[in-house]
């Protein structure tokens, strides 16, 4: 079954085209990119995976998503650097969206009934959501007779308990306006948990993981014998750790104090914690953790305090979700900066002895991009460099779903 795996954001559209054979086996026939949509100049560039095939790259306007969603499936079928014959070889499309609310605990076809409730937590998720719900709404236009999946960002979240997700505000606003820990990244968490316990062999099922999606945007999960327990994301993808642009965790009254002595908007305010902080208003500098720590390593004082922040909220929240699931057996870092960048982790797991972690130096430094062991063999706890594919978990569960409507 060939399916075109679609994430949309507010401006761009990442995709692949994943062949899936079984649940556990797949080809991946083409990944891509579209960004700059809407600006006076866009760019594709779409990355054929089967032999021979070159790579097309393109600079052109993209006005919208549709339009955008019209140049991928173009090229799937395009003579020179086309992954399939023609469009009947496609089968579904899979989309990843950010917030499903409490609506929804797997993924799930789309109908008019889901499409509707993506819009609803499109306040949850402003800058999301509503990318999400034109990428579904551009393949409903292009192939309106092909299956469509929607994977929830959140998904995996569903599972933790309400001591953990519930805020202490008047509990009027959760029955009134679901106001709760949600959650983010619940893909990638999912799948690198998966992939870090075949690669040192324990059993998901009655282990006590902590997984560490740090990117632009970052999260930490704590996983507690194959569910998910808590994690450092919130009502929105604002709360937890230092991110690119975001602030994290924040005492809600230094915002309520800015807000008034600023006179500030809702809109200014939101502006601030979402665009203006994390890296960016640390350092001054930029939201890149690469620009940063040139930065730091020419001597700003500032890019040096805000790498120290950064790691040091990733530090507490594995420290905290040690502490609730009674100790840890693994840890383990994806995202692009957990992936790629050996001094983030390196920050993060030196000094941490006292918790059962013996961390390898030099098989860190090394560890770039793969999927790597990073603790000694000696290490209680076991530290794992893992990389993640979130396109993979919503074809296996946009095949999971068709192929189980078939039967």
């Amino acid at each position: 079954m060939v399916i075109l795996v679609l994430n949309c954001g507010s401006s761009s559209i990442k995709y692949q085209v994943i062949r899936m054979i079984t649940m556990d086996e797949h080809i991946l026939y083409a990944k891509g990119l579209i960004e700059r949509i809407g600006q006076p100049e866009g760019r594709f560039v779409h990355t054929p995976m089967i032999e021979g095939k070159p790579v097309h790259e393109e600079k052109t306007a993209i006005p919208d998503h549709t339009k955008g969603v019209s140049m991928i499936i173009h090229a799937l079928t395009h003579e020179k650097y086309g992954v399939i014959e023609t469009l009947a070889d496609l089968k579904a499309v899979g989309h990843r969206v950010a917030h499903g609310g409490e609506y929804f605990n797997d993924s799930t076809r789309i109908t008019r009934d889901v499409v509707e409730k993506i819009a609803l937590c499109a306040p949850l998720a402003p800058l999301h959501n509503p990318a999400n719900l034109v990428g579904i709404e551009a393949i409903s236009y292009l192939l309106p007779n092909l299956p469509q999946v929607a994977s929830f960002d959140n998904q995996l979240h569903q599972t933790i308990p309400p001591k953990n997700y519930l805020y202490a505000i008047p509990y009027e606003y959760y029955l009134r306006l679901r106001v709760r820990r949600y959650g983010f990244h619940g893909m990638s968490h999912k799948f690198v948990a998966n992939k870090s316990c075949a690669m040192t062999g324990l059993e998901q099922e009655t282990s006590k993981i902590i997984t560490c999606h740090i990117g632009n945007g970052a999260s930490v999960t704590a996983l507690l014998n194959g569910r998910s327990y808590d994690t450092s994301m919130g009502f929105t993808p604002t709360d937890g750790l230092i991110m690119g642009t975001r602030c994290g965790t924040v005492d809600p009254g230094a915002l309520l104090y800015i807000a008034e002595k600023d006179e500030l908007s809702y809109n200014k305010l939101r502006t601030i914690i979402n665009e203006q902080s994390g890296l960016l208003g640390i350092s001054g500098i930029s939201s890149d953790m690469r620009d940063v720590e040139a930065a730091s390593k020419a001597g700003n004082e500032r890019a040096t305090l805000a790498i120290e922040m950064y790691t040091a909220r990733i530090k507490k929240f594995i420290g905290e979700y040690a502490a609730i699931m009674g100790g840890v057996d693994m840890v383990v870092f994806t995202g692009g900066v957990g992936e790629n960048n050996p001094g983030v982790r390196r920050a993060v797991c030196e000094d941490m002895e006292f918790m059962g972690i013996e961390f390898d130096r030099a098989a860190n430094e090394n560890a770039r991009g793969e999927d790597k062991l990073i603790s000694k063999p000696s290490s209680r706890v076991k530290v794992v460099v893992a990389t993640t594919d979130e396109e993979l978990v919503i074809a296996t569960d946009t095949f999971r779903l068709l192929k189980r409507r078939s039967e």
